[in-house]
């Protein structure tokens, strides 16, 4: 069983059909036990990085979401869940993040965006910079959704396996162990979103 997540916050019925569809069996839940107990976890997310993480710290989710990962069970972050996976955001802040990577999360800010829309809403293209199982199959050049205002700075990085340009190069993905994040929306991106969580899958199956 795959767990996704339940923290009061995100579009979480539209990651449990786009992850079903690969044939996993999933499950939304907010329960610690059920979550240390799957197989693989997802960690989706829209909205502002405060408020998910009092929202998690509320609910005991926060050190869940720490023993997942040190669990080297397999772990998906989405969008907001790839940032909550950092020391900190300046969103409204700065505010502390789960700390399980370092590095931040920064608005997008300078010249280069004078004329760009915050958030970036909308395609964009990413640029593969290094290997993964997760993005098997998925060329430089392929295109995926995007809804965010700020975007994270790695300490490592190395751990950076996908980069896009809006303005300023940023990481689109990063992968650490058995952790692998995302930026952008897969449950959004149609048929490159759909390979990215089929590989997933995949990646838990084979664990």
């Amino acid at each position: 069983m795959i767990a996704i997540v339940d923290y009061g916050m995100g579009n979480l019925r539209s990651v449990e059909k786009a992850i079903a569809r690969s044939g996993a069996a999933v499950k939304v839940t907010s329960d610690p036990q059920e979550i240390l107990s799957a197989r693989g976890v997802v960690l989706p997310g829209v909205g502002a990085f405060g408020a998910c993480m009092q929202n998690l710290e509320s609910r005991g989710l926060a050190d869940t979401m720490r023993r997942a990962v040190a669990s080297g069970k397999p772990f998906l972050g989405i969008c907001l869940g790839l940032q909550l996976l950092f020391e900190e955001s300046e969103e409204f802040g700065p505010i502390r993040g789960l700390g399980i990577l370092r590095g931040k999360v920064v608005r997008f800010d300078g010249p280069a965006l004078d004329r760009l829309k915050i958030p970036q809403m909308g395609w964009n293209q990413i640029e593969v910079v290094r290997s993964v199982p997760e993005l098997g199959g998925i060329d430089s050049g392929a295109y995926v959704y995007f809804v965010h205002s700020y975007y994270v700075v790695p300490a490592d990085p190395a751990i950076m396996v996908a980069s896009t340009r809006y303005g300023v190069q940023f990481a689109a993905a990063i992968s650490w162990r058995n952790v692998f994040a995302c930026q952008f929306h897969p449950e959004k991106s149609q048929t490159v979103g759909l390979r990215l969580l089929e590989n997933f899958v995949a990646r838990v199956d084979a664990s």
